[in-house]
């Protein structure tokens, strides 16, 4: 299985930060922000990754990480997404390096707590299609809402006036290879983006979308000064910096 870190865009809602450098490079706690996605894959067993990265700054992550050797890979491999558009398109970009197989895919200002470990390999179980990882928030508002019925995923609202649930869609997915065929079928949305709840929602609709519950805390650190606070003020209080085993 692959992993896929998602790290590309503008960050224009961290400005004038981000005017220097890309948002995933910026601090939280004591690592840069890049760490944490690249640190959980890892922990959760999977050995090669790509970081698709883009902007004025996408040098900075081979001088920062490397060849990946310092978080125990053989391996990294780069590439660069032009311009924004969405996070469907940023993942079309890994399909070669996907080669077929399943993959996991973070974006990378998404930080969890504990590890994702189990349920990755729930996935492997799984046979084909694609999970989706969810926590409980108090303003599902502001993210794409799942709606439950015990087990099964009815279908995936982004951003809903009147949400069918008190979760979110976090930024950590896992598809097999027929994702890049349900990607070159979308259609830009409103804000001329491939939005990635299209994706699920083409799984659900096929009938093999599973899903987990996180434990632990979740924080989506590169929305707003405060996210990127919050995401700090937790990793701090953590402990160690850094998700766990």
């Amino acid at each position: 299985m692959k992993g896929v870190i998602l790290a590309g865009g503008l960050g224009t809602r961290l400005y004038p930060l981000t005017k220097v450098t890309n948002k995933h490079l910026l601090p939280v706690g004591p690592k840069p922000m890049i760490y944490y996605p690249l640190e959980t894959l890892v922990n959760a067993g999977i050995e090669d990754i790509m970081i698709v990265t883009g902007g004025n700054n996408a040098g900075d992550f081979l001088r920062l990480l490397g060849n990946g050797k310092e978080f125990g890979l053989k391996d990294i491999s780069y590439t660069y997404q032009e311009g924004e558009g969405g996070i469907a398109a940023a993942l079309s970009l890994a399909e070669h390096f996907v080669d077929g197989e399943k993959v996991a895919v973070m974006l990378g200002d998404n930080i969890i707590e504990g590890s994702m470990r189990e349920a990755v390999h729930r996935f492997e179980e799984q046979g084909k299609g694609a999970k989706i990882m969810l926590k409980k928030v108090p303003d599902p508002r502001r993210f794409g809402v799942p709606e439950l019925d015990g087990e099964k995923v009815v279908r995936i609202l982004e951003k809903p006036e009147n949400p069918p649930s008190d979760f979110a869609v976090i930024g950590i997915y896992m598809y097999d290879g027929q994702v890049f065929d349900f990607v070159r079928t979308l259609e830009p949305s409103a804000r001329g983006e491939l939005e990635i709840t299209d994706v699920n929602n083409a799984y659900i609709e096929q009938g093999s979308m599973t899903y987990e519950i996180l434990d632990g805390w979740w924080a989506d650190a590169g929305t707003s000064f405060e996210s990127l606070l919050r995401a700090s003020n937790l990793v701090m209080k953590d402990g160690a910096g850094r998700p766990g085993d």
